[in-house]
């Protein structure tokens, strides 16, 4: 294997790759990367059993084809302390690969191509094409909410759900739920749900774009799912477990709408968590007519009090939330108002967009 690339048509595809290597593998050549050479076309690989990325980089000449894996996070590290204009030579010498720039010599070592392993794939159930940015966005809206190590695997993912007329994406961890549609223009021949694993969740979401007009190839199969851009390959394998109901959990018959101002709101949850329990991060929430009183305290007698404005005309309420899942939900609310449904201070509460309402989350209150 030999050919030339610049610093910067290989620092962004290697960097994609080599954020799915673990450095601590029970196998050494997962901790490397693949690299395969078919003409002007070169691709790498990186996985760790459960996700793979395999992105493709186009030379601008042809070079001597090959394949062999290479130190993940020593070839980042090269590539990145290089300058930015500079051009890389790789060269592999039996079981080493040289790589030069500039007055620059590195010399690597390799293990063989033949024991890098590939994540197996099923048959695909389903495929459709699907707005690169759109994807995003549902992952953007939803994966805060996904559990980190809850002994329930299946919350430690996020489902995917397909019908022939729209794309959801449902995150919770049990405390919270976060669930975002978008019409699925192209429609589905099928239904379809699935758990994405966390990891894999996070990786996509690093790699797509929010490039207006760009689409990704979408494959589901009963183990894995497959994303495909011309310029990336993204596999996960699917968490095995049931999704809880999710359907269930969503409060009805809220009659206490409250409207508010999302960046009003939102400063006044940063302010009043600065002084909450920092394990709890509860804050107390009165509501009555045209106002919103927040309290927040912590074990040292600390408190915090503040009132927003607020368009609201329901019965007086008293309820307790966690700070944080308040501060997450207006974060990646995108409108400039948001809409609150409760019920009572017992059940939990419905946040929405006031004007688009292609997103929904819930919280359950906290006793305080």
């Amino acid at each position: 294997m030999k050919f030339s690339v610049s610093r910067e048509a290989l620092l962004k595809p290697l960097q994609l790759v080599s954020g799915v290597v673990e450095r601590r593998q029970t196998l050494p050549v997962l901790s490397n990367v693949l690299l395969v050479l078919e003409g002007d076309q070169l691709s790498l690989t990186g996985t760790d059993l459960e996700v793979e990325i395999v992105a493709r980089v186009h030379l601008n000449q042809m070079g001597e084809s090959g394949e062999i894996t290479i130190p993940a996070k020593k070839f980042v590290d090269i590539v990145r302390s290089l300058p930015d204009t500079a051009e890389i030579q790789l060269t592999q010498e039996d079981e080493k690969v040289i790589l030069k720039s500039g007055s620059s010599r590195f010399q690597l070592s390799t293990l063989p191509s033949s024991n890098f392993p590939n994540v197996e794939q099923g048959s695909g159930e389903l495929q459709f094409t699907f707005p690169q940015a759109t994807l995003k966005s549902l992952i953007n809206s939803t994966s805060f909410a996904m559990a980190q190590q809850d002994v329930r695997y299946y919350l430690n993912g996020m489902l995917w759900e397909v019908r022939p007329e729209h794309f959801r994406c449902v995150a919770t961890d049990g405390h919270r739920l976060a669930m975002c549609t978008k019409p699925l223009d192209a429609g589905a021949d099928a239904s379809y749900q699935a758990v994405v694993p966390r990891k894999g969740i996070i990786e996509l979401g690093r790699l797509l774009s929010d490039e207006e007009g760009a689409t990704v190839e979408v494959v589901m199969g009963d183990k894995h799912i497959q994303i495909s851009t011309d310029y990336f390959t993204f596999t996960t394998k699917l968490v095995d477990g049931k999704f809880p109901e999710y359907e269930r959990v969503l409060p009805r018959g809220g009659n206490n709408i409250l409207f508010g101002k999302r960046q009003e709101l939102r400063q006044a949850f940063s302010r009043v968590a600065i002084l909450s329990n920092e394990k709890y991060r509860g804050v107390r929430i009165t509501l009555s007519e045209g106002q919103m009183t927040l309290v927040a305290n912590n074990p040292e007698q600390d408190e915090a009090e503040e009132a927003v404005p607020v368009d609201y005309s329901g019965d007086s309420l008293e309820i307790g939330f966690n700070v944080g899942y308040l501060l997450d939900i207006t974060n990646v609310l995108a409108g400039d108002s948001l809409k609150a449904s409760f019920v009572d201070a017992n059940t939990s509460c419905l946040i929405e967009d006031a004007d688009d309402g292609d997103a929904a989350y819930v919280i359950m209150p906290m006793r305080l």
